[in-house]
């Protein structure tokens, strides 16, 4: 499912690429050269590697392109990201449909690419299919562009894949920097042990919660979470729609749920206007459900990040919302 607007971004892209020339990778808080210069592209992957890295973060420059709060859907390199990722000994992505841009900057012709880590390559057959269930708006035509079956490409959204990843970073980390392997092997396994604790929490929550079931009154990009601890789900629209307005038949139908499952919290994703979360409600019978939103990390911006924000404490106050919402 593609936006429109990709078609233009692609070629802005491939523009852009055309002239692009590498330079040398310096701090810029210090205008020093860092060690090594690591790219990543979402914000789970760049504090994950950052976790991993530990004290080397300091030698070692990590830049997150997308860090300005805009919807990883929506994102199209600029030239300086282009040139970022060019003069980058380590290059790591997630590899789904919203990184299709990245082939062609790859494909650039710049001097010394850079190792490049794909982390759906490293989950392999856990990369699931896109969630498409009763109830969830049909795609308007044209928004696919091919007949493959849509992958989901939210993977950090379970803490299995997180593992996975963050043992792929790891690996990618010593080959980048050998002298210093032995520090990333400990990190990766404190950090995951983190991961596991955190996995454990959500299943007893699971285990005790009243409902087995949430619905989402928006794009569902959480099919990883719920799968893992056997929570059912009905949304809106799949995990990487376009739309924005939903039909009368998916309102009902959500609203129908609603009353049949005495579900009392609708859940959005964040920065959502809630509009479509509000109408379910209001065509609901009781029309007094509260509506929560659950951060599926899409847009944390940099000074999200300066305030301290990471993956484990994003996924803590997931765990929150959705054990209320399950058992409210």
């Amino acid at each position: 499912m593609k936006y429109y607007t990709k078609i233009i971004g692609l070629l802005c892209v491939g523009i852009m690429a055309f002239g692009m020339i590498t330079g040398c990778g310096m701090s810029e808080e210090t205008g020093q050269k860092k060690a090594f210069q690591i790219v990543c592209t979402t914000f789970p992957v760049y504090d994950w590697t950052r976790q991993i890295l530990g004290d080397r973060a300091g030698s070692i420059e990590v830049t997150l392109l997308q860090d300005k709060g805009v919807d990883l859907h929506s994102y199209q390199p600029t030239a300086a990201d282009i040139k970022k990722i060019n003069n980058a000994d380590l290059f790591i992505y997630i590899g789904g449909e919203s990184d299709d841009w990245v082939e062609k900057v790859l494909k650039t012709d710049a001097k010394d690419q850079p190792k490049v880590l794909r982390l759906m390559d490293a989950l392999a057959e856990k990369v699931k299919e896109e969630a498409v269930v009763e109830g969830m708006q049909a795609e308007e035509e044209g928004e696919h562009d091919h007949d493959e079956p849509e992958l989901d490409e939210h993977i950090w959204l379970s803490f299995n894949n997180a593992k996975i990843a963050c043992n792929a970073i790891a690996t990618a980390l010593q080959q980048m920097d050998g002298d210093h392997a032995q520090e990333y092997i400990k990190r990766d396994g404190e950090y995951i042990g983190k991961l596991s604790e955190m996995d454990e929490e959500y299943g007893r929550m699971a285990a005790q919660a009243k409902h087995k079931a949430v619905i989402v009154g928006d794009r569902f990009p959480f099919r990883y979470l719920m799968d893992d601890y056997g929570i059912t789900y009905s949304a809106a629209f799949v995990g990487c729609s376009a739309e924005t307005e939903a039909s009368f038949q998916t309102i009902s139908y959500l609203a129908q749920k609603v009353d049949a499952t005495g579900i009392s919290t609708i859940l959005t994703i964040e920065n959502s206007d809630q509009k479509i979360a509000k109408t379910i409600v209001e065509n609901t019978k009781a029309k007094n459900q509260k509506i929560q939103a659950l951060d599926s990390m899409q847009s944390v911006t940099a000074s999200d990040i300066s305030k301290g924000e990471t993956y484990l404490g994003i996924m803590e106050k997931n765990l929150s919302v959705l054990r209320g919402a399950l058992n409210e």
